[in-house]
């Protein structure tokens, strides 16, 4: 594996995962992710780790957010600092508010993903560790819903916005939001357009004909 110095404190581990070696809480602890461990991806890694242990000597460090999945992680102590579900989307939506601020964002469109997140996504999962909410979890809630195609892709468009916007300061995670995928919009899905009959594009005409100044200016 090679010493830790010269790895950097990240190593390749068996069954496609990379392996971290830090002390937290006076513990040493070698948590695994899920990824290949190619150049890139170790490279990243290590990016990460100097992250995490930035993190650890500012107090800030969450090991139940950084590693949700670690086997051992029933026994760790102290109190918990991972965000739920709701703190994640109050966060992007005051992120929103400031674009708004700014004049980078339309009102309607923040009120549109307020009203979605609050009215489908947080009675949901709001409760739920964010790093703990999986696909499955995801796809279940969205299929439970008898929506149009419509409907069905605004919803978990806004979801994967806000889902990104949490895991954006954990790029080596897996986010399940984006393996939801919207619904195709057909031709047929479309509302068909009713054509005015002949005796309607008549009076149409006459009436936007009568109020043209030159047709005015004759009378």
């Amino acid at each position: 594996m090679g010493s830790k110095w010269f790895t950097g404190g990240v190593v390749a581990a068996p069954c496609g995962r990379i392996q971290f070696d830090f002390i937290f809480k006076a513990t040493r602890y070698r948590p695994s992710i899920k990824r290949p461990p190619s150049e890139a991806n170790l490279r990243r890694a290590r990016e990460r780790l100097e992250s995490i242990k930035h993190q650890i000597r500012l107090g800030t460090f969450s090991f139940e957010e950084e590693f949700p999945d670690y086997r051992l992680l029933h026994r760790l102590s102290g109190e918990s600092k991972a965000r739920l579900c709701s703190e994640v989307f109050d966060e992007y939506l005051a992120h929103c508010e400031a674009r708004l601020q700014r004049q980078d964002m339309a009102a309607a469109t923040v009120s549109s993903y307020r009203k979605i997140l609050d009215g489908v996504w947080r009675p949901q999962i709001g409760q739920q560790i964010f790093y703990q909410v999986c696909y499955s979890r995801l796809v279940a809630i969205a299929d439970g819903y008898d929506w149009s195609k419509k409907t069905y892709n605004n919803a978990i468009s806004v979801l994967r916005r806000a889902f990104d916007f949490g895991y954006r300061d954990w790029p080596l995670q897996e986010n399940p939001a984006r393996c939801l995928r919207s619904a195709r919009i057909l031709k047929t899905d479309r509302p068909k357009i009713d054509p005015f009959c002949m005796h309607e594009a008549l009076t149409v005409s006459v009436l936007s004909l009568s109020q043209c100044p030159a047709f005015q200016a004759r009378r």
